[in-house]
């Protein structure tokens, strides 16, 4: 129960202070952020929607009117699937990359300080050993 209670509570803590630190300062969401991040690392800095939602561990609702809010702020746009005509692709726009470019230090910086600095290499191998086992876990239960 302790172990629980501490990852419950130290990662609500944790992704409030990244968010917080993000908002202030560039006035961007850490689930914004996160966005921002999976579709810069796509070729052609595009993706599918449902693979978007899948990626960054959301519902395909969320991510739609998330991505409909970001698209309205000009820092994405929506395009149909042209391989299928049936999906739609998130694509990242100039002034996406830019506010990611300018947040990314920010991010990195938060990352570093609450987390991977406290850590020894050890415990870092462990953590990751452990969430990918959970992540593993809930995919192949989902359903």
């Amino acid at each position: 129960m302790r172990a629980w209670r501490a990852y419950v509570n130290g990662s609500s803590m944790l992704m409030d202070r990244l968010h917080r630190e993000l908002q202030d300062t560039h006035g961007v969401s850490l689930a914004d952020y996160e966005i921002l991040v999976r579709l810069s690392e796509q070729p052609n800095r595009r993706m599918r929607m449902t693979q978007l939602a899948e990626d960054v561990a959301s519902s395909k609702s969320r991510v739609s009117h998330q991505v409909a809010r970001m698209e309205k702020a000009g820092l994405v746009l929506r395009r149909e699937c042209t391989e299928d005509g049936r999906g739609v692709l998130a694509e990242l726009t100039q002034k996406g990359l830019a506010q990611l470019v300018e947040a990314a230090p920010t991010h990195l910086r938060g990352v570093r300080e609450h987390i991977v600095d406290l850590l020894t290499p050890e415990e870092s191998e462990v953590l990751a050993k452990v969430f990918d086992r959970v992540m593993t876990h809930l995919r192949e239960t989902n359903g």
